[in-house]
């Protein structure tokens, strides 16, 4: 069985709003038994969010440790054979757990770190 992503939208979300653009993945093909690794840059100037993220954010930070939830919003398509599907939804959640990298005695002052890996959640 391969997968065809026909179209992936990535972003972050924090306390359930988005709270970065989202980035779009290239259109790739992953064969059967593939390993494909992405790395989208996240960022999130001009993204709207409740004026009481910022604080709780900052609070987050300030307590040096941060959860964020990754998100993919995508269509796909199955490929068995020779047949190929036809498209379907692709909704995923990665929960990321982020801890203070250190420094200067400040916190969150060199920045936040990933610091494990979870398991998501995939509905399509």
């Amino acid at each position: 069985v391969g997968v065809y992503y026909d179209r992936l939208d990535v972003y972050a979300s924090y306390k359930y709003q988005q709270i970065t653009l989202a980035a779009s993945l290239p259109p790739v093909y992953q064969g059967h038994g593939d390993v494909d690794v992405w790395s989208p840059v996240l960022s999130g100037p001009d993204v709207p969010f409740a004026p009481y993220l910022g604080d709780a954010l900052a609070k987050d930070v300030a307590a040096e440790y941060l959860i964020l939830q990754v998100k993919i919003d995508g269509r796909v398509r199955w490929k068995v054979g020779s047949w190929i599907s036809g498209h379907y939804h692709l909704f995923v959640t990665c929960p990321a757990f982020f801890i203070a990298s250190g420094g200067n005695g400040y916190p969150g002052a060199n920045g936040l770190k990933f610091q494990t890996a979870t398991y998501c959640r995939v509905e399509v």
